[in-house]
């Protein structure tokens, strides 16, 4: 397969194939189908239901898979090699190419993945993507932020299991435990009625130790990692808005010009 090489007259086959396949048209139909082979893979989950309509239902899923499969292969061959060079391209291939798989014997789990095409809508919906290139982008900060925190896990969980080991097996008895523990109450599942208040009955001083991991684990670390994500959103507006201001001037640029030629045409 060659790559594109799209005239500006659009004459070209392949260059025609891929403005149909990107039209704003088309698109909203690949949107719709997801949007109803989702709900159709949700139908399925029903007992009542696949009795009922289940042969449709199994048949709508093959004939959707059908279309996402050549609406796949028509973008390859719209875009040539160059399909292979984009993240979003390879995401919606292998979310296709899994639910291509015979699930039968063995691969009989992947029957389970055919919801995954459903996330197909990420690379279609602009706002969704953007979303996730923010999160994709805010991972390498993220990494410091888990080393701190399986830090203060680590921490907390020698002193937990030294402190209240004895009186506390079940929750405090082994390093394992603790951390455990102390995940559950980062989560804050229970933490007062099965955690902190039979402790604090055999060790008055207890919530020194609780009080502190809950602030740092849930609050203080958690809204570091909203606000990385913000920054990361934040950003990547302000990438795209250098662009639009680009186009914005161009064009102001073009009216000015125009209207000198417009006074140039009157004097003379």
């Amino acid at each position: 397969m060659t790559d594109i090489a799209a005239p500006a007259d659009g004459t070209d086959l392949r260059s025609r194939v891929r403005e149909w396949i990107e039209s704003a048209r088309v698109q909203r139909a690949v949107t719709a189908l997801i949007v109803v082979n989702a709900v159709a893979l949700g139908l399925e989950t029903s007992e009542t239901v696949v009795d009922a309509i289940g042969p449709f239902l199994r048949g709508l899923d093959v004939a959707i898979l059908a279309v996402f499969a050549v609406e796949i292969a028509i973008r390859i061959y719209a875009h040539g090699l160059r399909f292979f060079r984009g993240g979003w391209n390879w995401f919606d291939l292998i979310v296709v190419g899994i639910a291509l798989v015979p699930a039968s014997g063995p691969l009989s789990v992947l029957r389970a993945l055919r919801v995954l095409r459903v996330l197909r809508l990420i690379s279609i919906v602009p706002a969704m993507r953007g979303v996730v290139e923010a999160l994709l982008r805010s991972l390498p900060g993220m990494s410091a932020i888990v080393a701190l925190l399986l830090l203060v896990f680590y921490v907390f969980a020698v002193m937990g299991t030294k402190l209240f080991g004895d009186a506390h097996p079940e929750q405090f008895g082994s390093l394992g435990i603790t951390l455990l523990t102390l995940f559950q109450l980062m989560t804050l599942d229970g933490w007062s009625g099965e955690i902190v208040r039979p402790v604090m009955e055999t060790h008055a001083g207890a919530l020194l130790y609780f009080l502190p991991f809950i602030l740092v684990s849930t609050f203080v670390v958690l809204n570091l990692f909203i606000a990385l994500i913000v920054e990361s959103m934040t950003r990547l507006t302000a990438e795209e808005k250098p662009d639009m201001a680009a186009q914005v001037a161009a064009l102001a640029q073009e009216v000015r010009s125009l209207r000198e030629a417009l006074g140039r045409e009157r004097s003379g």
